[in-house]
C-alpha cells in the first residue's frame, strides 16, 4: 500500500478495536483482525458469470474488520463509523422477505449468516453407540465491528467486501477451515472467492448447498479481486471456475484516479432488474445455442471455446431471430429482445476474447498509448452494446481522456458507479482538480455527491497483527 494511504487509514483498526471492546467487554478474545479492500475492475464488464475473463486489482480503500467469539449463536455487527448495529440469532434468522431493507448492508450480513448455518452446521459429539455425528443446526456467533473508508454503492464492491469480511470473521470464530465439508469444497483462495460469489447469487458450490442470495445474478469477479489481488499488479482471471491466466505489472509512476459518479449503483428495484437482465440474456443465448446444437455447456465462454466456428454460428443464430421478427412491428418487445441479445453477445465476445488479452499485452509491453485505445473501445462497447452506462459515467470517461489520462473506463455493475483514470502520479493532484471541475460544470447535482480518490493497485485481504 502507498505510504500516503497507509497513514491516512491508521485510525480505522484502532477505532474498530475500541468499538469491539466497548461492545463485548473482552480483553484478549479478538481472534480476527483484517483489512478487506474494495476492487477496481480495470476491464471485464459483465463477463465473469458468463465464464469470461476480467483484468482486476484491489483498491487501497476498504473495510477494517475485527471479531470476537460469543457464547451463543448471535451475530452482532456494528459499524464503528455510523454506529448502526445488526443483531440476530444465526439459527433462528427471520425471513429475508420480512426483515431485509433493500440495499442496506444488513441484507449482506444476514445472507452470509444464513449460508454459514446451512453449509456448516455444528456437530454433536457422537454417543458410544453412534459413530456418526449429528447436526444441531447451531453455530458459534460473533461480535464483529467494521470500519470502512470505501465509497458505498459506487461500483467499488463495497457489498462484496462486506460479504468477504463477515464470512472470514465467522470462519475464524468457528474454525471452518478445519471442517471436512470446507476442505472438500474449498482448497484455494480462488475457490473461496467462487464460493463467496455463490453466497451473493444464491447458487450452490460443490456440495455446499445454495441459500437465498441478495437478489442479483452476478459472479465472483469482485470476491476474487478482494481475496487474491497482489500489490502492484493487474491480474487477468477467467471464471467458472476461477483461474488465474496471467499477471502484468501496474505501470510505474502511475496511479488510478477514481471518480464516483454520485449516482448510486444500487442493486435494488429497477436498477437491479436492469443489472439482472444483462445476466439473463447470457443464459438465454446459451439456452438457444444448446437447443440448436443438442450439446450442453456450463457457460457461454465454454460454448464459444468448444469450436473455432462457434462464434460465427451463434451470431448467425441470433441474427436469424431478428430476421424472423422482421414482419413484426419494429418496436415489438420480441424484436427488441432479439436485437438486445445479439448486442449482448457481441459485447461479451469483444470484451472477454479480444480487448482484455490485448490490454494485458499492452501493459506487459509498456505500450500505454495502445492501452488507451483499447480501453476506449471497451468504454464505447459498454455504451453501445452492453447499454449499462449513464450520461454521468460516459462524461467522466470522455473528460478524463480529454484532460490527458492515459486511459479511462467506467467500472462495476453499471447504471451508476465510478470511472477510473490512469494518470502519471506527478500529475494526479492537478488532474483530480480539473476532472472535478469538468464534471461539476456538466452535472452539478451529481458532482455534489461525487468523491474523487487516488489509489494504486493494492493488496488483497491482509490480516492485521
Amino acid at each position: 500500500m502507498s505510504e500516503h494511504e497507509a497513514k491516512r487509514k491508521q485510525a480505522l483498526p484502532a477505532m474498530a478495536v475500541e468499538s469491539l471492546l466497548n461492545l463485548s467487554h473482552v480483553t484478549d478474545d479478538i481472534v480476527f483482525r483484517a483489512r478487506v479492500p474494495g476492487r477496481i475492475e480495470f476491464l471485464g464488464k459483465h463477463t465473469d458469470y458468463a465464464g469470461g475473463r476480467s483484468l482486476l486489482c484491489a483498491a487501497e480503500r476498504g473495510i477494517c474488520v475485527v471479531a470476537a467469539p460469543r457464547r451463543d449463536d448471535r451475530v452482532r455487527v456494528v459499524d464503528a463509523i455510523t454506529g448502526e448495529m445488526f443483531d440476530e440469532s444465526m439459527s433462528e434468522s427471520p425471513s429475508m422477505e420480512t426483515t431485509s431493507q433493500p440495499g442496506h448492508w444488513s441484507t449482506y450480513v444476514r445472507t452470509v449468516a444464513r449460508r454459514v448455518v446451512r453449509n456448516f452446521p455444528a456437530l454433536d459429539a457422537p454417543s458410544p453407540t453412534d459413530t456418526c455425528p449429528r447436526s444441531t443446526g447451531a453455530i458459534t456467533g460473533a461480535d464483529i465491528v467494521i470500519a470502512s473508508d470505501l465509497p458505498q454503492a459506487a461500483g467499488m464492491s463495497s457489498s462484496s467486501a462486506l460479504v468477504v469480511a463477515i464470512f472470514l470473521a465467522l470462519s475464524r470464530v468457528n474454525k471452518l477451515e478445519s471442517r471436512e465439508e470446507y476442505r472438500r469444497a474449498i482448497r484455494t483462495r480462488e475457490q473461496l472467492a467462487e464460493y463467496l460469489g455463490t453466497i451473493e447469487n444464491g447458487q450452490s458450490f460443490d456440495a455446499l448447498a445454495g441459500e437465498r442470495g441478495v437478489g442479483t445474478f452476478g459472479g465472483s469477479e469482485d470476491h476474487t479481486a478482494i481475496l487474491c489481488a497482489s500489490a502492484g499488479t493487474l491480474m487477468q482471471y477467467a471464471f467458472c471456475p476461477v483461474r488465474l491466466e496471467r499477471t502484468v505489472p501496474f505501470p510505474d509512476n502511475h496511479v488510478l484516479v477514481v471518480a464516483t459518479s454520485g449516482v448510486a449503483a444500487e442493486k435494488t428495484g429497477a436498477a437491479r432488474d436492469r443489472y439482472n437482465r444483462l445476466s439473463t440474456m447470457v443464459a438465454e443465448i446459451l439456452d438457444r445455442w444448446q437447443s440448436s446444437t443438442g450439446k450442453r455447456f456450463p457457460t457461454l465462454a465454454a460454448a464459444l471455446d468448444a469450436s473455432p466456428v462457434a462464434a460465427d454460428e451463434m451470431r448467425k443464430m441470433l441474427s436469424a431471430e431478428i430476421g424472423g421478427a422482421a414482419g413484426a412491428d419494429k418496436s415489438s418487445a420480441s424484436r427488441i429482445d432479439s436485437i438486445n441479445r445479439l448486442a449482448r453477445f457481441e459485447h461479451f465476445l469483444l470484451e472477454s476474447n479480444e480487448l482484455i488479452p490485448a490490454a494485458a499485452d499492452a501493459l506487459a509491453e509498456g505500450d500505454l498509448e495502445r492501452l488507451g485505445t483499447i480501453v476506449d473501445q471497451s468504454q464505447r462497447a459498454a455504451e453501445q452494446l452492453l447499454g449499462n452506462q449513464i450520461p454521468e459515467t460516459s462524461l467522466l470517461a470522455r473528460a478524463a481522456r480529454e484532460l490527458g489520462a492515459v486511459a479511462a473506463s467506467a467500472f462495476g455493475a453499471g447504471f451508476g458507479g465510478s470511472v477510473w483514470a490512469l494518470v502519471r502520479e506527478r500529475d494526479a493532484d492537478v488532474f483530480q482538480r480539473r476532472w472535478a471541475e469538468a464534471y461539476a460544470a456538466r452535472f452539478p447535482v451529481a458532482a455534489r455527491q461525487s468523491e474523487i480518490l487516488v489509489t494504486r493497485a493494492g493488496p488483497g485481504v491482509v490480516e492485521l497483527s
